[in-house]
């Protein structure tokens, strides 16, 4: 655990000091997010945050390197794969941060980065339905491509008030992280020590760095190259995890066993997931293209129900807290006591959103988002 904590120490010192450099370097290039109708911030701000996430993760990934039992994790591909990809969507992302790519260059840019992480041994070989479900390669690839692509998505989508998706990709990452260094406790010999684990003890870092200067009010965005990148190493995350735990390693119970493997990753990223198909069903349904923005996700609808921004980006917090954390709980937790740890997150969640504008700021009108459906 030890060796794990100072990833995380490495990658929130390195980004949060590489993360003014890089406002600084958007500032004199313009790389600036400009107020829309769908926006909820009043001035243009400054993006390219995900160039220093990029620094930050690349820099616990070398420090890892040098550690005695996380240096094992470099003589296999995944990690440099993983690597490889996240300059690669970074650069892209960082592209339209700068010069507004249209939608068929950045979908390029995530199939190159799904197919690096394919390449380099980051793919499901099976899919732990019952026991292990081994499915044609093309499928399995396939499969692996269409999770970066949902992932880089719905961080992007869920990306819409100060500090909201860099805190709700921190949830998911301690979420996959616990997952992934528990689990790997009852392996028969233990061994902690796994890509997985690494990459999301980074991710967690990352997003503990980048946080303090994307708070509300921001003074820089993530913008699409941290959107990306961060969407990117969570999909890696739970494409190692998903791959490698079996039912046994999870529950001797038979039925958690079936389920559990496959539901809890998903579960973990549940509530960007909702963002992202809600928002393609709601412009569908309204004849727009899915990629179309709107100004009716989650956040949004937080707004307009009376929450100001800090108190939306935290309940919103709350509640990815709750599915997460929750989920996960099932694993380690007899089923009785893990559903009451659930409910009663998900309650406290659900009473805070609903009385707080009451309560709190009596009086008050909910906010009118200009373009909301």
């Amino acid at each position: 655990m030890r060796e794990y904590l100072f990833v995380i120490i490495v990658a929130a010192l390195m980004t949060y000091a590489a993360t003014p450099l890089m406002r600084t370097l958007a500032v004199r290039t313009g790389a600036y997010t400009q107020v829309r109708d769908r926006d909820v911030h009043s001035i243009p701000i400054p993006r390219l945050g995900g160039v220093a996430i990029l620094i930050g993760f690349a820099a616990a990934c070398l420090a890892a390197a040098r550690l005695p039992r996380l240096r094992q994790l470099f003589d296999n591909p995944e990690i440099r794969g993983v690597l490889i990809g996240a300059a690669i969507i970074c650069v892209v992302g960082a592209l339209d941060d700068l010069k507004e790519l249209d939608w068929f260059a950045k979908l390029g840019g995530q199939l190159i980065a799904a197919g690096v992480l394919a390449f380099h041994g980051v793919q499901l070989y099976s899919l732990p339905v019952g026991g292990q479900v081994v499915l044609p390669p093309f499928i399995l690839v396939t499969l692996t491509i269409l999770v970066v692509l949902v992932s880089t998505n719905a961080v992007n989508f869920i990306d819409g008030l100060d500090g909201l998706a860099s805190g709700v990709v921190g949830i998911a990452a301690l979420s996959f992280f616990a997952y992934a260094y528990l689990v790997a406790r009852t392996y028969n010999p233990p061994n902690v020590f796994t890509a997985a684990a690494l990459i999301s003890a980074a991710v967690v870092g990352c997003a503990i760095g980048f946080l303090p200067h994307n708070f509300f009010p921001a003074r820089i965005f993530m913008g699409d190259s941290g959107a990306l990148l961060f969407g990117l190493l969570l999909a890696a995350s739970t494409i190692l995890i998903t791959g490698s735990v079996a039912g046994a390693d999870v529950s001797a119970n038979p039925i958690a066993a079936t389920v559990l493997p496959l539901t809890v990753p998903l579960a973990i990223f549940l509530l960007p997931l909702i963002d992202v198909i809600w928002a393609v069903i709601r412009r569908t349904r309204a004849g727009r293209r899915p990629w179309q923005p709107d100004a009716g996700h989650l956040h949004h609808r937080m707004l307009a129900f009376g929450h100001g921004h800090r108190r939306a980006v935290l309940l919103l917090w709350g509640w990815a807290a709750a599915i997460s954390l929750g989920s996960v709980s099932f694993v380690f937790f007899r089923a009785e006591l893990a559903a009451g740890i659930l409910v009663v997150m998900l309650g406290t969640a659900a009473a805070l959103t609903v009385l707080l504008p009451r309560v709190v700021v009596a009086g008050r009108r909910p906010q009118e988002i200009p373009g909301r459906d």
